[in-house]
């Protein structure tokens, strides 16, 4: 009789990943689908701003040539007129020959525009030129010719004036309408870029959102795990939880390195868009870091809270960002690090788009002591007052602050002053 080999091992539970958390990363990679193209336009916006600033110059360059050569030539006609020397003719035989060249090149211009008023103005400046040359030749010849009274005639009649003035209106009804097609190349460059830091903001905000669904869900099922299975499956069930963490992290760095590529490769042979690049790749590049630190501290057992205060608030600081930043050395447990990083990223978020830095002139003063529990106080005063009173329910910012408090077994507290909001957050120290 044969011996029965060992009992099988019991199947492991396969991996899922949650409806929700897949639903989140969804979210995540379509807002950066979006940011990336909101900064593909303002990077077209800026080619196009340049090539119509180019042609701008040419055309309206051309236009005071071919005004300042038929006033030449008019000139050289009369001064041949009175004193028969042929030298002052000299203007007129170099502005005759230049401004067919000169139309040519404007009725390029205008073909390149595709305005048909822009066409039509360069044909009629092409028509009136050419009868104030024919009228200036006409004279010419009847001066080489000997018939003065003729020519006198010719020069002083009302035509060759009312040709001149109908030139110079059209000249600067073209000028006008070139210089209106730059301005509204330049409102639409500077409207791009408006655009960009707000869509970076949000582009924050679903990350967090993201990244808070999935611990959460992550949570909820080495939970279930640990009710249902003895101590041995628990383990693997946190193992498994922590895993699909890094994984959702990992994804979210991989999106964010694909779009400082994109921003990088999209710049590469624009070298005068280069320094709207570079400003909008070191902006994602600090939401980067803030990720990272707040997201796990990488292996290491503890992160300095000044840096995760510095990493936090970096990506929004401007010349208009007033901050004030103080506390004694406090270091943080990994365990204490994620929730409360979660925490200043909503306290930061909302600073930015209901606070102190929503406006000129805001400050932000945050400091901590650790004498004895962990107290972060935070107070943003504006100039005026801000008409933002306390929320009716609760939100999910609401819902976000009170699930990492519970992490950090704290409390926090905020009141509404006139001038900003106080927050205080106290946690325990005891490891």
């Amino acid at each position: 009789m044969s011996e029965a080999g060992p009992p099988a091992p019991p199947p492991r539970p396969r991996l899922r990943l949650q409806t929700g958390a897949l639903l989140a990363l969804g979210v995540v990679a379509l807002g950066l689908v979006g940011g990336i193209a909101l900064i593909l336009s303002t990077i077209r916006a800026e080619q196009a701003h340049r090539a119509q600033a180019a042609r701008s110059n040419e055309l309206i360059v051309l236009l005071r040539d071919l005004a300042r050569d038929t006033v030449n030539a008019e000139t050289g006609q009369r001064g041949y007129f009175i004193t028969l020397d042929r030298r002052y003719l000299a203007p007129y035989q170099a502005a005759d020959l230049r401004y067919p060249e000169v139309l040519k090149r404007l009725k390029a211009l205008a073909a390149q525009s595709g305005d048909p008023h822009q066409g039509s103005l360069v044909a009629q400046i092409g028509q009136l030129t050419g009868q104030k040359f024919a009228e200036l030749r006409r004279s010419v010849d009847l001066v080489r010719q000997g018939d003065l009274v003729e020519a006198r005639r010719a020069i002083l009649s009302d035509d060759g004036q009312d040709t001149m003035e109908r030139l110079r209106l059209a000249i600067t009804e073209l000028e006008d309408s070139e210089r209106a097609r730059l301005d509204a190349a330049l409102a639409q460059t500077v409207a791009s870029e408006r655009r960009v830091e707000p869509m970076l903001l949000t582009l924050l905000v679903l990350i967090l959102v993201s990244l808070g669904l999935a611990l959460s869900l992550a949570l909820r099922n080495a939970e279930a795990e640990a009710r249902a299975a003895h101590a041995a499956d628990l383990a693997l069930a946190r193992d498994r939880a922590d895993l699909l963490a890094r994984e959702l992290s990992h994804r979210v760095k991989n999106l964010f390195a694909v779009v400082l590529a994109l921003i990088r490769m999209s710049a590469r042979d624009e070298p005068a868009a280069r320094p709207v690049a570079d400003k909008i790749a070191a902006r994602v590049t600090a939401l980067l870091r803030a990720q990272e630190l707040t997201q796990g501290t990488g292996g290491r057992s503890e992160v300095d809270l000044a840096k995760l205060v510095e990493t936090v608030l970096a990506p929004y600081r401007s010349a208009n960002s007033l901050s004030e930043v103080s506390g004694p050395p406090f270091k943080l447990t990994e365990q204490q690090t994620t929730p409360l990083g979660m925490i200043l990223h909503e306290l930061v978020t909302n600073c930015v788009k209901y606070g102190a830095w929503s406006r000129p002139g805001g400050k932000l003063a945050l400091n901590w002591d650790c004498a004895g529990p962990l107290t972060l106080n935070w107070r943003e005063h504006c100039d005026g007052t801000i008409e933002a009173p306390a929320p009716s329910r609760a939100g999910f910012g609401t819902t976000l602050l009170e699930g990492s408090m519970r992490q950090l077994s704290g409390e926090l507290t905020r009141t509404y002053h006139p001038d900003g909001i106080e927050v205080r957050i106290v946690v325990p120290t005891a490891r």
